[in-house]
């Protein structure tokens, strides 16, 4: 993960800007509510405009992985989701040197904003180790991400959440058996996607590990149904979405489920994102090595 040192980090910002920033990108608040109550911290809405920018995505400073990258190729799959949204197309990557080889699988599964550059670049991060990564598009019943955030998290609330998550199921059930794939599946998601993450582990019983990075829990009566091991990690600040842990893991822990949970102290929602001043070095670095030692040790 990279993080240039010119960019400002969330220790830069006011608390209560960060608070309303989480509630602008999850549709609590829009636009004109984020500026008009953000100005009351910062002195105008014309700081509050400027700040709203510094914290956004910037997608070319966060990349590590090129598109263009030789290490990686790179291709697309339409996936029949007769119980999501009819279909589902998927962004695959897999690394160059290994075209015929049989690889281990991991579902990529992407904010509320749909497949954008940033969770792209997760899935060639994820080639360039060794996987060959799937990443779904939510936003494919709509016609795929738009190129701005604010349309595509717009067009992203007007879907159903049920049959996004079926998109899912249905994605990762085609992986298992799809081309270059050697059947061993894991899951990554983020923020929604770390919703996702946990829903596979309910729905597939042959999911090997589920990763999710500060995610809603999946239905707590569905606990019990969870095969994979778990690794979930939160944003110490992150108190929205931290506030469903102790129920869910009361129930992990009376499912009897494996997993482990670290709650990364400081940390914001979003801090693996390294598209914006949420994103913390260290939590990133240290929750994404644990991550990839998950894989290797139960698909590989």
């Amino acid at each position: 993960m990279t993080q240039d040192a010119d960019r400002k980090g969330a220790a830069a910002y006011p608390r209560a800007v960060l608070d309303l920033f989480d509630a602008y990108v999850h549709g609590a608040i829009d636009r004109r509510g984020f500026v008009t109550q953000c100005a009351v911290h910062v002195g105008s809405a014309a700081a509050a405009t400027t700040m709203l920018a510094a914290l956004s995505p910037d997608f070319a400073r966060g990349q590590v992985i090129k598109p263009d990258d030789r290490r990686i190729a790179i291709s697309h799959v339409d996936i029949a989701s007769p119980a999501g949204n009819g279909t589902v197309r998927a962004y695959v990557v897999r690394p160059a040197a290994k075209k015929a080889a049989k690889l281990p699988v991991v579902i990529v599964a992407h904010e509320n904003r749909g497949l954008n550059p940033h969770i792209e670049d997760i899935a060639r991060r994820l080639a360039v180790d060794g996987y060959m990564a799937v990443a779904p598009d939510a936003l494919t019943t709509i016609g795929g991400y738009p190129g701005d955030e604010d349309k595509a998290r717009t067009a992203f609330a007007t879907l159903d959440r049920a049959k996004i998550g079926e998109d899912f199921v249905a994605a990762a059930t085609y992986a298992r058996t799809m081309a270059g794939s050697n059947g061993k599946i894991g899951a990554v998601g983020f923020c929604f996607g770390g919703w996702i993450a946990n829903l596979l582990a309910t729905r597939l019983p042959d999911l090997r590990a589920a990763v999710p990075f500060y995610g809603s829990p999946p239905t707590l009566a569905d606990v019990p149904k969870i095969k994979a091991q778990l690794l979930i990690h939160y944003g110490g600040n992150d108190a929205r979405t931290n506030a469903a842990w102790p129920d869910y893991e009361a129930a992990l822990k009376q499912a009897g489920t494996r997993y482990r949970a670290y709650i990364y102290d400081g940390a914001e929602h979003g801090f693996n994102n390294d598209t914006t001043p949420r994103f913390d070095k260290a939590a990133a670095d240290l929750a994404w090595a644990r991550t990839l030692a998950l894989f290797r040790q139960t698909i590989g």
